[in-house]
């Protein structure tokens, strides 16, 4: 990751079980100029127990009658497509990455060589497999969608427990006694980003609280960024103002596609869009310093005024107020200068309008 704002374009699983598809995805993630692609990569059977049910959102977008288990059946990334699309995202100059729901699934990918690993809200109170993924030394993109500030603070233990100890925890008091020490905590510098996120497919805009991202940063002293679940890209965008350092988005190639995630997902010239005014927008924010930049300097000299002669002045007259006045001469003192003048004598004439001498 770079100091530019890191935009993940998440495919999820929009590729509806089709290879042809996936890479596709992959295409039109780096056509938009996106960092990185990334997929889902799970073992239906260890995610969903046989009678779970589905999310409200997921009954609206799938058949009803499914369970979420045989739903995720469907959805599953083969194990032999990684290489090919991790390939592909290289070839296109994009990084390829792919969240895990299983300790199986997280050992594939590490093995694999993804760059950095996106904890799932799901995931945030999975201490065991939160504890691996923090196990991998990878960099870690923490979604805490769901999660209230305590959940939030529990899981950075459980990572700094990872990060600093030689073995897994035999108890909750361990993991904490672990979060006490202020070098376990310091650990997580430059390791974790945690994201703020809403889990609703599409998020109405009244729930998102990006103000949650200021808390989130007050609260840990942690890089933050924003997965968005909204539909259109106005609110991602209007993350990265308040501070986001990193973006992350489902796209799909067709929001009428059948699957869970279409809905709340762009479309790739929508994905375009999102992308350039997120560039443009950090562009803009600027390194903070009020000074004139490079282009306004020929605007300054045409548009600030300077100390003029408001009458026909003689050398040596004692300026008074009504001797002086201002206007644009794009030189000559500047018109902070005229009460300075007054009382002082003129050194040589003036004739009306012309600037002061410095």
């Amino acid at each position: 990751m770079t100091d530019r704002i890191y935009v993940i374009a998440e495919a999820g699983v929009n590729h509806n079980g089709s290879l042809e598809m996936a890479l596709q995805l992959v295409d039109a993630a780096a056509e938009a100029g996106a960092d990185a692609v990334k997929f889902q990569t799970f073992d239906a059977k260890k995610l969903a127990s046989a009678d779970a049910p589905k999310a409200a959102y997921q009954k609206e977008t799938t058949d009803r009658a499914e369970s979420q288990v045989a739903m995720l059946r469907k959805l599953e990334l083969p194990r032999e497509w990684h290489a090919e699309l991790q390939a592909r995202a290289r070839q296109r100059g994009i990084e390829f990455l792919s969240t895990a729901f299983d300790a199986d699934s997280l050992a594939f990918l590490d093995a694999l060589g993804v760059p950095l690993f996106k904890v799932p809200s799901g995931e945030l109170t999975n201490g065991p497999l939160l504890w691996r993924f923090a196990r991998t030394g990878k960099p870690l993109v923490v979604s805490t969608g769901m999660a209230t500030l305590a959940e939030v603070e529990q899981a950075l233990a459980v990572i700094a427990h990872a990060l600093n100890a030689d073995a897994e925890p035999t108890g909750s008091d361990a993991v904490w006694e672990g979060w006490s020490l202020a070098a376990w905590r310091a650990s997580l510098q430059g390791r974790v980003t945690l994201l703020h996120c809403t889990s609703q497919y599409p998020t109405p805009p009244a729930e998102v609280n990006l103000r949650g991202m200021d808390t989130l940063a007050a609260a840990f002293g942690l890089p933050v960024g924003y997965s968005d679940h909204t539909e259109g890209g106005l609110i991602p965008t209007a993350a990265v103002a308040r501070g986001a350092i990193l973006i992350e988005k489902h796209f799909t190639l067709d929001r009428s596609l059948p699957g869970p995630d279409h809905r709340a997902s762009l479309e790739p010239a929508e994905l375009n869009r999102m992308v350039a005014d997120i560039r443009a927008l950090a562009l803009a924010l600027g390194d903070g310093r009020k000074a004139p930049q490079a282009s306004e300097w020929d605007t300054r000299r045409a548009a600030r005024q300077q100390v003029v002669a408001a009458r026909d002045i003689e050398a040596g007259t004692l300026l008074t107020r009504a001797d002086l006045g201002t206007a644009r001469a794009g030189r000559g003192r500047p018109a902070m200068d005229l009460w300075d003048l007054v009382g002082q004598r003129a050194g040589r004439g003036y004739r009306a309008g012309e600037t002061l001498d410095r």
